[in-house]
């Protein structure tokens, strides 16, 4: 997902928030991982009324590991990238961490190209002076290509501006 929040008028730099896309809320996530433990539970007691005595045990290691592994996986959905443009830089910092890294907004260059790692999908590539950074991993394809127009038309509008 992509959030744009232009320039107001006493500020002068323009941030877009990059955040994956998520379909469950913390509520929806809790109610996935109790219903499935429920039924891996019930079957479970199926299972040890008709003989199986391991299988109460078995279903509730199985539980726990797979509600373990849907929590990581929905954490991975906190991160996100703050992408902020003004005139004098173009800084991307990478939440949650303080990873950032600052660019000249006149010698930066966009380029969307193909991922040679994987053979399919695209890159966001932002590179300057020496030093290339992915941007938008996360997103899909198009919302990556509609990133790589948004950033080209902000930096050439910023270079056509005169300077202060």
């Amino acid at each position: 997902m992509i959030v744009l929040r232009p320039a107001a008028a006493g500020l002068p730099c323009v941030t877009l928030w990059l955040k994956p896309n998520r379909a469950l809320s913390r509520r929806g996530l809790r109610c996935l991982i109790g219903g499935m433990a429920a039924l891996a539970l019930i079957t479970a007691g199926l299972g040890a009324w008709q003989g199986n005595v391991f299988a109460p045990l078995f279903a509730l290691v199985e539980s726990s590991a797979v509600a373990f592994a849907l929590g990581v996986a929905w954490r991975a959905g906190d991160r996100s990238e703050r992408i902020t443009l003004d005139e004098s830089s173009l800084e991307v910092q990478f939440l949650p961490g303080r990873r950032c890294m600052r660019f000249q907004p006149y010698w930066v260059r966009v380029r969307f190209e193909l991922n040679g790692r994987l053979g399919h999908g695209h890159r966001l590539l932002l590179s300057s002076h020496g030093r290339v950074l992915e941007i938008g991993a996360f997103l899909a394809d198009e919302e990556r290509a509609e990133l790589s127009r948004k950033l080209m038309v902000l930096l050439a509008d910023l270079n056509r501006q005169p300077r202060r």
